[in-house]
């Protein structure tokens, strides 16, 4: 499943957020690749710092507190988010993302777009499915969330920096098919709750809902 979520973060947490990024040190980001990624990765990415922490925590947090991130990952544990950084000429060629990363599962990745897509031309992350290729500009603030499986790249940027946050989820729900089903029921959860609030096809819903987490999790 590809999904896009709008308004992770507000503009202006997309502002201060470009603002802090100015005053962080940068290093090539070849360093956190694989060895065939290398060859293809040209990228800036913040080096480790206490500052960096600062915004990986204030993005984290709005993550886990975004009811639909949520509702399609199932986050179980994610890696540390990488601030990257693209500049003119810069670029990420095909590849798929590594299947274990600090010592977890990747299940997901998901790109957090920072910069404004009018302030720079390129850039586009390019994501393949079995039947067609699929180009994201995202809003600053805004996400786009994939399976992990997938091949994908980031185009060349020729006209400013492209700022962004990407990581990578370990979900509750290993099969993305069965992911698919709950973030749907959750959806009509919501729907019939908004519609006619406590009833007894809530119940039943909730209650499905409930009892496929506890056969599906793991």
């Amino acid at each position: 499943m590809f999904l896009a979520i709008d308004a992770i973060l507000t503009a202006a947490e997309a502002a201060a957020l470009r603002a802090a990024a100015e005053t962080l040190a940068f290093a090539d980001g070849r360093a956190t690749a694989g060895r065939i990624a290398r060859e293809i990765k040209a990228n800036d990415q913040a080096a480790a710092s206490a500052d960096l922490d600062a915004v990986r925590a204030r993005v984290t947090d709005a993550l886990m507190a975004h009811p639909v991130f949520v509702a399609a990952a199932r986050p179980r544990a994610m890696t540390p988010l990488i601030l990257s950084r693209y500049r003119g000429g810069q670029s990420y060629g095909t590849h798929v993302d590594d299947a274990l990363m600090g010592g977890i599962r990747t299940d997901l990745s998901f790109t957090l777009f920072l910069s404004d897509p009018a302030s720079y031309d390129g850039g586009a992350l390019v994501v393949a499915d079995a039947i067609e290729e699929r180009a994201f500009r995202l809003d600053a603030g805004s996400l786009i969330l994939y399976p992990s499986t997938t091949l994908h790249r980031v185009e060349p940027v020729t006209r400013g920096t492209r700022l962004c946050l990407v990581g990578w989820v370990q979900s509750w729900i290993r099969d993305a098919g069965q992911r698919e089903i709950l973030f749907d029921l959750d959806r009509a959860v919501a729907e019939v709750h908004a519609r006619e609030g406590k009833s007894a096809l809530l119940d039943t819903l909730t209650k499905t809902r409930s009892n496929l987490l506890r056969m599906w999790a793991g």
